[in-house]
């Protein structure tokens, strides 16, 4: 496939405007994680304490894609991320004018804030819906690589935070929300054809399906581990080698940055290769080198390691969505929010159990080796699925499985 496809295949307005839409959303939704070492200190928060206010916006992204989910499919996606983008907006303005006065505040304000992590379940059926089965691995994986906003984030936001103080962020944060509503609002196409409207009984009818428990479980660990590391990387660098928070923010934008790239690489070799074979091959080796990290403490060292795992992961997002539309092309909406879902909870563990490790061991390591064992537990379950999915529902469509 060509670059060149994208232009005469489908709308690559919407398909610009929706990574543009999904960069902004992403970048909000981790913003308690790239501020996390300055508030934190602000508010005296324990290191169980910090983990769980970075993974409360995780949390709250999980659960309300599924709502979006829904509201797609009844509304159309435009509308729907219309609202969503005025619901994030609304919620930074109240961060910047009262700012959060305590550990409680910092939980609602980060919960408020998965509206736009949900944004996940409007962008990558919306640019998807325009583009055939062959490209959606290259589609879905640039529509998805608007989690690059991540980056920004770590970047950014603890310079901003270092000379006009942590709260003024959320204030700055409403420029670049502006614009992207503006564009977003006026680019941004729903695909032509009438979209079936999908129920809560819709979900509960997929959910009976063995196949969507899987495509679920595999989005926890990929999606769900680098959102969760993205989400905490600036609390680990600065916790466990001392390094400031703007420094720290610069390492944890390298990591992030590696994984958000990959992302779209993976559902482009997944197109050639097939996506199964894919996810065996990155999810053994972000596993490994989780083992790997768990017990190295050397700055650089670990850095290489975690700058390969946010590969890895980030490599496996595409590959999933490669092989997602194949599977249910038809229910799209609905499975982008249930898979969705389960990625934010498994960012959500990942997050907040590096926190509670550090709290009670005095080191992020039991986390790192509990989430490699789901990255083998996932090796497995695509050896038990490959053959059945490749002479099934893989032989009814024209992408490699």
């Amino acid at each position: 496939m060509k670059l060149s496809d994208l232009k005469s295949s489908g709308h690559w307005p919407t398909l610009l405007t929706a990574f543009l839409y999904f960069d902004f959303s992403f970048m909000v939704w981790t913003l308690l994680g790239a501020l996390g070492p300055q508030i934190a200190e602000t508010l005296g928060l324990t290191a169980g304490q910090k983990g769980m206010m970075v993974a409360v916006p995780i949390l709250g992204g999980a659960v309300l894609r599924l709502a979006l989910g829904l509201l797609v499919d009844r509304i159309g996606a435009k509308t729907t991320g219309i609202i969503a983008q005025i619901v994030v907006m609304a919620a930074l303005t109240g961060g910047w004018i009262f700012g959060l006065k305590n550990f409680e505040a910092t939980l609602v304000f980060g919960f408020v804030l998965g509206v736009a992590g949900a944004s996940f379940a409007v962008a990558l059926p919306q640019a998807g819906r325009w583009y055939p089965p062959n490209m959606q691995g290259v589609v879905l994986g640039l529509a998805g690589a608007g989690n690059v906003g991540v980056v920004l984030d770590s970047l950014i936001a603890p310079r901003l935070a270092s000379v006009y103080g942590w709260q003024a962020v959320f204030g700055f944060a409403l420029i670049p929300a502006v614009i992207t509503f503006a564009v977003y609002a006026f680019f941004s196409k729903d695909a032509p054809g009438a979209v079936v409207k999908k129920k809560l009984s819709d979900y509960v009818r997929l959910l009976k399906e063995k196949d969507a428990h899987w495509f679920c479980f595999y989005y926890t660990v990929s999606f769900g581990g680098f959102v969760g590391l993205a989400s905490y990387y600036n609390l680990y660098f600065r916790s466990e080698f001392g390094l400031s928070a703007v420094h720290a923010g610069d390492f944890a934008a390298a990591c992030t940055f590696v994984g958000a790239i990959a992302r779209p690489i993976g559902g482009a070799i997944s197109d050639r290769i097939g996506g199964i074979r894919s996810m065996i091959v990155l999810y053994c080796v972000a596993g490994g080198l989780l083992l790997v990290g768990a017990g190295i403490h050397s700055f650089w060292t670990n850095l290489i390691i975690f700058l390969g795992v946010s590969a890895a992961l980030g490599m496996c997002n595409g590959s999933i969505f490669q092989l997602l539309p194949q599977r249910f092309g038809k229910d799209m909406g609905v499975m982008t929010g249930l898979v969705g879902c389960g990625g934010g909870i498994g960012g959500f563990y990942l997050a907040s159990s590096l926190g509670l490790s550090k709290q009670a061991f005095g080191s992020c390591s039991i986390g790192f080796v509990a989430f490699s064992v789901l990255c083998f537990v996932a090796v497995t379950g695509l050896i038990l699925v490959k053959t059945r999915w490749r002479t099934t529902w893989g032989t009814l469509t024209d992408a490699r499985i």
